[in-house]
C-alpha cells in the first residue's frame, strides 16, 4: 500500500498537483478534518480505519458532502466501488494505476468542483444582494456589504453597484437632514431665547426698574 501511495502522490505532483498524503484512515480523517482540500483520493483497504468508513464520516460532514472523493481499488472489488459511488464517491481509479485514466479521472472531479465552488460562491453573492435590497427597504444598508459583488463584471455586479449608489445617495441625505435638525434646533433655540428676553424686558417689573434707573442716573447727572 505504502508503493502504490508513493508512486501515485509522484505521478500527480509530475502533473503539476500539491499532493499531501496519509499513511492510514486515521491520518486521512484527520487531514481532511484540516480542510483547504480540493480532492481526496481514498484506498479502499487501509489500516486502522478502512476507505468505507473514512468516505462515510467525510459524507456525513456539510463540508464533506462537496469535497470529491476517488476511490482506489484493485479490479476484483468492483462491488465495493459500487457501494462507494452510493455513498457518495464520485469516481474510482482501478489498480494498477493508468496514468491517462488518473490524469482524466482527476481532472474531471477538480474541474467539477471548480464549477461547483463557482456556482456556491454565485448563490453566496446573490444572497448578499437580496439582503442588500431587504436591508435598503429597511433603512439599514451599509455599502460596504457589497464591495466583493461589485467587482463583478457581470449583471449581478451592476445590481450591486447600483445598490451600493442608492445606499450612499441615502446614507448622504440622512446626514443632511440630520444637519438641517441641527440647525433648526438652533434656530429653535435662539428664538426660545428671544421670546424669554422679549418676556422679561417687557414686564411691568423690569419697566420698573428701568424708570428707576434712569431716575438714577438723572439724579446722579444733576448731582
Amino acid at each position: 500500500i505504502e508503493g502504490n501511495r508513493d508512486m501515485l502522490a509522484r505521478r500527480l505532483e509530475r502533473e503539476g498537483y500539491a499532493v499531501s498524503e496519509a499513511r492510514n484512515g486515521r491520518e486521512a480523517l484527520n487531514r481532511i478534518a484540516q480542510g483547504d482540500l480540493d480532492l481526496v483520493l481514498l484506498d479502499i483497504l487501509m489500516p486502522e480505519v478502512d476507505g468505507f468508513e473514512v468516505l462515510g464520516q467525510v459524507k456525513s460532514t456539510p463540508a464533506g458532502r462537496d469535497l470529491p472523493v476517488i476511490m482506489i481499488s484493485s479490479l476484483d472489488e468492483i462491488q465495493s466501488v459500487v457501494r462507494c459511488i452510493e455513498m457518495g464517491a464520485e469516481d474510482y481509479l482501478p489498480k494498477p494505476f493508468d496514468p491517462v485514466l488518473l490524469r482524466a479521472r482527476v481532472g474531471a472531479c477538480l474541474e467539477k468542483k471548480r464549477l461547483r465552488d463557482h456556482e456556491l460562491d454565485y448563490l453566496r453573492q446573490v444572497e448578499a444582494v437580496t439582503s442588500a435590497a431587504s436591508a435598503v427597504e429597511h433603512g439599514a444598508f451599509d455599502p460596504v456589504t457589497l464591495d466583493e459583488v461589485a467587482k463583478r463584471q457581470d449583471s449581478l455586479g451592476d445590481l450591486a453597484r447600483v445598490f451600493q449608489k442608492m445606499g450612499r445617495e441615502v446614507q448622504a441625505r440622512e446626514e443632511r437632514l440630520k444637519m438641517q435638525l441641527v440647525q433648526l434646533q438652533v434656530e429653535i433655540d435662539e428664538s426660545r431665547k428671544k421670546q424669554q428676553v422679549a418676556e422679561v424686558t417687557e414686564s411691568e417689573y423690569f419697566q420698573q426698574l428701568k424708570r428707576r434707573a434712569n431716575e438714577l442716573r438723572r439724579r446722579s447727572g444733576k448731582s
